[in-house]
């Protein structure tokens, strides 16, 4: 059983998550907080498995929770909640050592599994690229050719995958991944190579298409 804390300002947010949890298996929330200072206490008290934390909150914000808790080496797994317009605060929670991020509109499976994945201690990088944005890139889409049956990215790779179609720089990724930005050219250049494209631009757009995004 997954022992998991959810810290949210808004209550219909709260009880919408609480709600939809109790459909899931193998899920017991444990505690809830409306800011941030009562989250700390509350992380500090019960210990849980994984906290659902919401990145914009009264008297401490989520970013402010996670580097306080991994200062004192009692950060849990932790996924971000976030909206469509966080993307840049977010980065900085993914760099003070939360395990990633989700909108605050997926569905149960999504979360579930995105619950499941950070307590098996894996990441969780799923930008929060907005509408706009997808329809922009999608708009200028320009015409090329690639694979038609490429070969399959690595989980690091799809990792970055997802942070460049959130319009992170390589230096901002591995920031973000604890690694070199030497590192992160050499994903890069693995991912155009694997997906048969010339750029990143393209490498988005056919991530999007194989349901890498």
């Amino acid at each position: 059983m997954i022992r998991l804390v959810i810290v949210d300002d808004q209550t219909l947010v709260r009880s919408g998550i609480r709600g939809l949890l109790e459909l899931a298996e193998g899920i017991e929330v444990v505690g809830e907080a409306a800011d941030g200072a009562e989250a700390v206490r509350l992380i500090t008290e019960v210990h849980p498995d994984v906290v659902l934390l919401d990145v914009r909150m009264p008297v401490m914000t989520g970013i402010e929770v996670v580097e306080r808790l991994a200062a004192d080496g009692r950060l849990p797994p932790t996924i971000l909640l976030t909206t469509f317009d966080d993307s840049e605060v977010v980065l900085a929670g993914v760099r003070g050592g939360a395990k990633g991020f989700l909108l605050k509109d997926v569905t149960l499976e999504t979360l579930t599994e995105a619950i499941h994945a950070v307590a098996r201690g894996e990441t969780l990088f799923r930008p929060a690229v907005t509408e706009r944005a997808v329809k922009k890139i999608a708009g200028s889409k320009p015409e090329f050719s690639s694979l038609d049956q490429p070969d399959p990215l690595t989980k690091r790779e799809v990792e970055v995958l997802r942070l460049m179609a959130g319009g992170y720089s390589n230096r901002e990724i591995a920031e973000a991944l604890g690694t070199s930005e030497g590192t992160i050219k050499n994903h890069t250049s693995s991912i155009l190579s694997k997906l048969g494209v010339r750029d990143r631009t393209r490498a988005v757009l056919r991530g999007l298409e194989l349901g890498y995004i």
